[in-house]
């Protein structure tokens, strides 16, 4: 007998009843939001469960292989009162990344599938784990060795092309740029905006690929700015990644960031050569320090035309007791070196007759010589081209036509191969004494090689 079969509606409906009767209650769940959209008012995610790595030093969630995947929706009764809950106690959205803890009962519906139905979160989990989260990648900053390299550097003295990572539209920009331009001292910077997104998911790479465009003209610029105009404390969870903080704790440049507020200390914020509140901040930072250096520069100056003075001073009474003694000293020397140049003068004359004499008997030596030598070449050469004229009259083509041979020619060309002349060409046969113009009928077939 054949085994009995169900259509798919039947068989969902007996997998929905084995659900219902199975698993009665609620279930607490933890897991990692892999996707969350808002949509006619309810919340649809995407719950996975990854692999927990073994070393702490794993550089994010994302190196773990996924274990488990389900899909969840809070409906929008119920969404409408736990999404203003969570991002109140979390102080951030509910969003992509987030490891969360859901209370949950199951659902099976014929036509659509099996999803976990969310009733409660738990905020305080989500707050947990991000904090751990936290900690992992400063501790693994450290244990690279490179949580304090922006530390050792410093602001050059002069510090006043500024390369500023910010959205074009922020009004902390705006406010930096202004604050840089009316710093009251007349100081003058330079400033460029690197756009990036400073909130939201793409902040990581957003910012890291603002990095390496200044990166990639570092030697036209002082410093970094990094910088938001205000925003919500949730927003700087773009600024508490791993890949972020390593590309600005190894950049060559010091970095300045001026996204948070007093109390909000990002890992950027840690690693970063300095940290400030505000983008107004920033821009007071740097126009202090070049105010230092111009203070510096001012008093230098003032110390150079002081010290200048008194050397001048101490040179003119120098000047004045040597030019008492120079009609003296100048009288002395004149005489020892008047005789001296006599002396130098005689010697250089036996030289330089000594050395024409030489000279001239070295030349008409070599006048002797050349003669010779050029007889003996001229000899050479000649005797050359006269082998060379008998040789190129024993090549001479018209002495091969003498002796009974002849030259087939096509357009012009020697003829060395039949098929160089297929049938109907006019070759030109040259002799000893005429030209004959013929025209090929067949090409003889190529002998094949034995």
């Amino acid at each position: 007998m054949s085994p009995k079969s169900y259509t798919l509606l039947q068989l969902n409906s007996l997998v929905r009843m084995a659900v219902e009767r199975t698993l009665t209650g609620e279930y607490w769940v933890e897991a990692e939001l892999a996707e969350c959209r808002e949509r006619g008012g309810h919340c649809y995610m995407e719950l996975v469960q990854k692999e927990e790595a073994h070393s702490a030093t794993s550089r994010s969630r994302q190196d773990g292989t996924l274990v488990a995947r389900a899909s969840a929706k809070c409906w929008r009764s119920q969404w409408a009162l736990l999404q203003p809950y969570f991002e109140r106690i979390a102080q951030q959205p509910l969003r992509a990344g987030l490891k969360v803890k859901l209370k949950v009962y199951p659902q099976f519906h014929e036509a659509y599938g099996f999803s976990w139905i969310v009733t409660d979160i738990d905020p305080t989990f989500t707050l947990g784990d991000m904090a751990r989260r936290r900690q992992e990648i400063i501790d693994q900053l450290k244990q690279e060795g490179v949580f304090d390299l922006q530390k050792d550097l410093q602001l050059p003295l002069f510090c006043q092309r500024i390369a500023v990572i910010s959205s074009e539209s922020a009004a902390g920009y705006g406010d930096f740029v202004n604050q840089l331009a009316d710093n009251g001292r007349d100081l003058r910077f330079v400033t460029r905006l690197f756009p990036a997104i400073m909130q939201g998911e793409q902040v990581e790479q957003s910012v890291i690929d603002a990095l390496n465009r200044i990166f990639a003209e570092a030697d036209q610029w002082d410093c970094v700015v990094i910088i938001r105009g205000g925003g919500a404390t949730s927003d700087l969870s773009g600024f508490d990644t791993l890949a972020l903080a390593e590309n600005v704790a190894q950049f060559p440049l010091p970095i300045i960031t001026g996204i948070g507020h007093d109390r909000d200390e990002s890992i950027l914020d840690m690693v970063s050569h300095q940290r400030v509140k505000t983008p107004t901040a920033a821009a007071a930072l740097l126009v202090s320090h070049l105010g230092q250096v111009l203070d510096r520069v001012l008093q230098a100056e003032e110390r150079v035309a002081r010290y200048a003075l008194q050397r001048m001073e101490v040179e003119r009474l120098r000047l004045s007791r040597l030019a008492e003694r120079i009609p003296v000293l100048f009288s002395l020397v004149r005489t020892r070196h008047e005789a001296r140049l006599d002396r130098l003068a005689q010697t250089m004359t036996a030289v330089l007759r000594q050395r024409i004499d030489r000279e001239n008997t070295r030349l008409q030596t070599f006048g002797t010589q050349l003669f010779t030598m050029a007889d003996r070449r001229l000899l050479q050469e000649r005797h050359r081209l006269e082998l060379l004229q008998q040789r190129a009259t024993a090549l001479d083509p018209a002495l091969l036509l003498q002796r009974g041979y002849s030259i087939t020619l096509v357009n012009g060309r020697a003829l060395r191969r039949p098929a160089d002349a297929p049938p109907g060409t006019v070759v030109e046969t040259r002799l000893a004494e005429g030209t004959l113009h013929s025209q090929v009928i067949n090409t003889p077939l190529t002998p094949s090689k034995q």
